[in-house]
């Protein structure tokens, strides 16, 4: 039984959801997505709010009934309200500044990294004094951003000595004990 499936999605005021055979377009204040699904699945309309309906009870239904509905209602609230993702740059003389789309990231190779960051998402980056560098992405597409994000990690990963690379903000690093001294 999928029980995220079976939940509605609410769909908050300024927001229109329509079905066009297979493609989900979802329009709101911040944009427009589409989302492609099963054609066999339906979208029914319940007092404001659209219940994914699966056509049978095969192990393949139930599977695709959870994930379409996560990504409907992920578009929903991406057009509605929007997402946002903050990275911080842990590490001495660690730096980022963008042009545009272009992140221009100092991360202690020999040479700069220009990374290029789709259209869709926004990017800036904030150095304050005495903290470290924040690089922040916004967006309407979830799975972008993390995608983007998931990218820019892997430029520096975080080492579990002295924790330096690229981690979200507020994320806990499982710290490792050095050597210690012989004596």
């Amino acid at each position: 039984m999928s029980r995220i499936g079976n939940k509605p999605i609410s769909i908050p005021d300024g927001v229109t959801l329509s079905v066009e055979g297979k493609v989900v377009t979802i329009k709101g204040p911040k944009g427009e997505l589409k989302q492609e699904i099963d054609p066999e699945f339906k979208l029914a309309e319940n007092e404001g709010a659209y219940v994914l309906e699966r056509p049978t009870e095969q192990k393949r239904h139930k599977a695709l009934h959870g994930l379409y509905r996560s990504l409907i209602n992920n578009a929903v609230v991406g057009v509605s309200e929007g997402y946002k993702k903050e990275l911080e740059l842990v590490g001495v003389g660690y730096r980022a500044s963008a042009q545009g789309n272009v992140l221009d990231l100092t991360l202690g190779y020999s040479h700069n990294i220009f990374f290029q960051v789709p259209d869709e998402i926004k990017v800036t980056a904030d150095n304050p004094k005495g903290k470290n560098p924040l690089v922040i992405l916004e967006g309407i597409d979830k799975q972008l951003i993390g995608q983007v994000a998931a990218k820019l990690r892997s430029l520096r990963k975080i080492e579990p000595y002295k924790g330096k690379g690229i981690r979200f903000v507020g994320e806990h690093i499982r710290r490792k004990a050095g050597k210690t001294a012989a004596k």
